[in-house]
């Protein structure tokens, strides 16, 4: 089997690559910086792993990003898009290049790597799609105007595209967490005690379930709050 997870060399991207290479499978891992990657290469034992830098800003990169693994790993059974930017502050200052930013790594790198892996995925036995989106895709929290807009986008996506491939049989996971131990949870939320928040560990766990579970019923969303976090909000 074999995965390719964007945003890898750190953070949430990191645990899930870890966990997936812990089960066996072949690794591409994709991110900006080269030197972090071969970071997280070497904790992986026993499986074959390359390692893609790129800048997921750059559309025209996408393509030749699927193409590296595939060709590196012999094909693609599972695309975890975890890549993502922050944003903070007032919705006034917001400049149009901060939305550009924010907003190629955010929506539209996942939209066409999915489009990119989808001929790999259907020649796949248990074709899976996972994206990593956030409790601000589906709750305003104010001074996050970009953000919470570019993973509101990702989640409609995520819901489209689930129905359109349904029939090739793959599977598609949308996972929104609340507030993670990462650095950019830190820089975004000072507010939130280190002891509260969730470890990436917990969100890998998640993707282990989610590519290792066996039977006909699907589960399409998980959320995951902080412990602290109000219960069915």
């Amino acid at each position: 089997m074999t995965a390719l997870v964007t945003g890898a060399s750190r953070g949430i991207g990191e645990s899930i690559a870890l966990e997936l290479a812990a089960l066996g499978f072949d690794m591409a891992l994709v991110g900006r910086n080269a030197a972090a990657l071969e970071k997280v290469k070497a904790k992986m034992q026993g499986v074959k792993v390359c390692c893609i830098e790129a800048d997921l800003s750059q559309v025209e990169s996408i393509p030749g990003i699927v193409e590296e693994a595939v060709s590196a790993l012999g094909g693609l059974d599972v695309l975890v898009n975890c890549a993502g930017l922050p944003q903070q502050g007032p919705f006034t200052e917001v400049t149009p290049e901060e939305w550009d930013r924010v907003f190629s790594v955010n929506a539209r790198a996942p939209f066409f790597l999915c489009q990119a892996a989808l001929p790999h995925l259907k020649r796949s036995s248990r074709p899976t799609v996972i994206n990593i989106s956030s409790v601000v895709g589906f709750k305003g929290y104010a001074n996050q105007s970009v953000y919470s807009s570019s993973k509101h986008a990702l989640a409609g996506f995520t819901q489209v595209f689930a129905k359109e491939v349904q029939p090739f049989g793959i599977r598609v996971h949308l996972i929104s967490p609340g507030g993670v131990a990462t650095e950019m949870v830190k820089k975004m939320r000072p507010d939130l005690s280190a002891v509260e928040l969730i470890q990436p560990e917990e969100i890998a766990e998640i993707v282990r379930f989610l590519v290792t579970r066996k039977g006909t019923g699907t589960i399409d969303e998980f959320y995951i709050r902080r412990y602290g976090g109000l219960a069915f909000d």
